[in-house]
């Protein structure tokens, strides 16, 4: 050990750690919640834009989707561009570039016809490219900054920014869809993000290079397993995204069984920001500015899950169970608690049926950790191509669940079918966890 490590070593074991870690999972909260928010524009602009743009069910399926296609196509390169280029440069830029697409989106209201949608369907498109390095990064920058005891409580806070996003904004969105037009939500948030930038830039620095932390700190969460020199040694010569890499992940039974459950928790994100507020509109007979209200009880209900799932999984790991235990509990029983939504094709009292939603969506937060579990088994050297691979997989469903809850509802006119096929995507999930995924840990290359 040199001089200068003998030092660094002694201030550590005299000063109290800081907590910077804790200000850069906030950071990531709040833009996840933008980003989220960015995403939902389109669900509650969705009926006031249908009308003015004359499109149906099935259309409605089709442009909902458009972000998916793109933000599941971009998903490894995007993971590859984290590696190459490091955290913090990638995510302001996509920060950027989600932002501008999204406030773009408001000038589809000066268009008619087909030209406005096919106008929106490509800028939400876009938002999608733009999107995909965000949550590769999230649980990337969580697996450099926290030990492996905090980082289920870290990646469920950043994931229950997605909740959060509706609690926050839908009923602002609904009010400014209500008093100004559609158009205004989309200006609104778009507007939001390009301020965010300046923020992230002041406050995101790798470990050790961030101006707010000690060595205490550093040595702290660098003996409980965060990958601190992540991106000191990720300036590869790499050309693409290795496909060697991808295979050896996809050959790995653990990590298609998390790939698998992933698309399945998803599902049911998918349906909350895109259809859910068109089903409150249309099946239960709310005005807009009333349905951005209702939306925003099951998101509280799912944040506060979202949260308890990863301090509940933090407390079993420390009281000595393993990770596998610790990991699967919340998520099985989650899932099994989201398949209530299935009630609401059972009652008539809105109440009831927001109390179901509520009810699905703090299960579908409890068992959200697939992020977690991310951070727990990516390979050392491939952490952010990693999380592309499992945001591709997961994200197959922000295209299939638009699409196909278009087409159940276009052909049967009723929602109680795309209830049912979604509440099935939780159970698909309790049983890939159970059965396929095994012990959970890090993958070695």
């Amino acid at each position: 050990m040199n001089t200068n490590n003998i030092v660094a070593a002694e201030v550590a074991a005299i000063q109290k750690p800081t907590r910077v870690r804790w200000l850069i999972v906030a950071v990531l909260f709040f833009i996840t919640v933008i980003n989220y928010a960015d995403r939902a524009t389109i669900s509650i602009a969705g009926s006031a834009m249908a009308k003015d743009l004359n499109l149906n069910a099935v259309a409605m399926g089709y442009i909902f989707s458009a972000f998916g296609w793109a933000y599941v196509a971009c998903q490894l390169p995007g993971g590859w561009l984290l590696d190459k280029f490091g955290s913090k440069r990638v995510y302001a830029a996509s920060i950027f570039f989600w932002s501008l697409f999204t406030l773009l989106q408001g000038t589809v209201g000066f268009l008619t016809g087909f030209t406005a949608v096919v106008t929106l369907f490509i800028l939400r498109f876009m938002v999608g490219v733009a999107e995909a390095p965000s949550f590769p990064a999230n649980s990337r920058i969580v697996a450099a900054w926290f030990p492996a005891a905090e980082r289920g409580t870290a990646s469920a806070i950043f994931n229950s920014a997605q909740y959060a996003a509706t609690v926050f904004f839908a009923p602002f969105m609904g009010w400014l869809v209500h008093t100004f037009g559609w158009k205004y939500v989309f200006y609104v948030m778009g507007f939001l993000g390009l301020l965010y930038v300046f923020i992230w830039q002041k406050l995101i620095h790798n470990p050790k290079d961030h101006p707010y932390i000690n060595a205490a700190e550093i040595e702290y969460i660098e003996k409980g397993g965060a990958l601190v020199n992540m991106d000191q040694k990720s300036k590869s010569h790499n050309e693409g995204p290795n496909i060697q890499h991808i295979k050896a992940l996809l050959k790995n039974r653990m990590m298609v069984g998390i790939y698998v459950a992933q698309y399945c928790i998803n599902a049911l994100t998918y349906f909350f920001i895109t259809w859910f507020p068109v089903y409150l509109v249309q099946a239960r007979g709310m005005t807009i500015l009333k349905a951005g209200f209702a939306a925003s009880v099951p998101a509280l209900f799912g944040f506060i899950g979202g949260v308890l799932g990863g301090v509940i999984s933090d407390y079993i790991l420390k009281k000595g169970y393993s990770l596998t235990l610790a990991r699967k509990v919340p998520i099985v029983l989650g899932m099994l608690l989201s398949m209530s939504m299935i009630g609401c094709n059972y009652v008539a009292d809105p109440t009831l049926v927001i109390i179901f939603m509520a009810l699905s969506f703090f299960g579908k937060g409890i068992g959200a950790l697939g992020w977690a579990v991310n951070s727990d088994t990516a390979p050392k050297q491939i952490a952010g191509l990693s999380g592309g691979l499992l945001n591709t997989c997961g994200n197959l469903s922000s295209i299939t669940t638009p699409i196909a809850i278009g087409y159940i509802v276009g052909t049967t006119g009723s929602f109680n079918g795309a209830l049912v096929f979604v509440g099935a995507h939780a159970f698909v999930a309790i049983v890939s966890y159970l059965f396929i995924v095994g012990e959970i840990k890090r993958v070695e290359l």
